[in-house]
């Protein structure tokens, strides 16, 4: 039922695990601000893979309401972390490079609308009956994330282009240097449906 909710899910943690490989750069001054970046950024980043992993893990054979609860929390849990992100970016400032004020005011935008969808989407999911096991009420639960899959597509198409501007040259590579950024627990997940 899940299924095609978790493979959208597994995509976005595409981008999630690139800007996880948040590593010195020879600007001192990029660096430095990718190091403070990271720092801020690392637990919101765990978090939102976990959260991710969690529908992932729900997906497979979960129950109705071990899905619902799975999915809600981890909505929730990663539109908290989308914005605390933009918030530790907006802190951090702009890259010290020619275009940063840009790269940072898109990457914000973007998270914050991200953090929205993703609370929406908590919402779509806190409406569905879990509890009418019946053949119709299965198959209304079912279409239900079916729904929620698509609309979870479109959010992470629409995060995809100012956090790419982010994690794309000097400033990409200052923030894939920073160990700060680096988690053993995340690791890559298939992307097909």
């Amino acid at each position: 039922m899940n299924k095609k909710l978790a493979a959208a899910l597994s995509g976005g943690a595409v981008l999630v695990l690139a800007l996880s490989g948040c590593s010195d750069n020879k600007d001192d001054e990029l660096n430095d601000w990718a190091k403070s970046l990271c720092g801020q950024i690392q637990p919101q980043l765990e978090k939102s893979v976990k959260a991710q992993q969690t529908i992932i893990s729900t997906a497979a054979d979960g129950k109705p309401e071990d899905v619902k609860k799975a999915d809600s929390e981890a909505f929730q849990a990663i539109s908290d972390a989308d914005k605390a992100i933009a918030s530790a970016l907006k802190k951090a400032g702009p890259p010290p490079v020619d275009d940063g004020e840009k790269i940072q005011k898109d990457a914000i935008a973007d998270l914050t609308s991200a953090s929205k969808g993703y609370a929406d989407l908590k919402t779509q999911v806190d409406k569905l009956d879990a509890k009418d096991d019946s053949p119709e009420g299965l198959d209304a639960f079912s279409k239900g994330l079916e729904k929620v899959g698509k609309d979870l597509g479109k959010i992470q198409k629409q995060g995809d282009g100012a956090l790419k501007s982010l994690l794309e040259g000097e400033v990409g590579d200052a923030i894939s240097k920073q160990s700060e950024c680096k988690s053993e627990s995340i690791s890559p997940k298939p992307s097909s449906a």
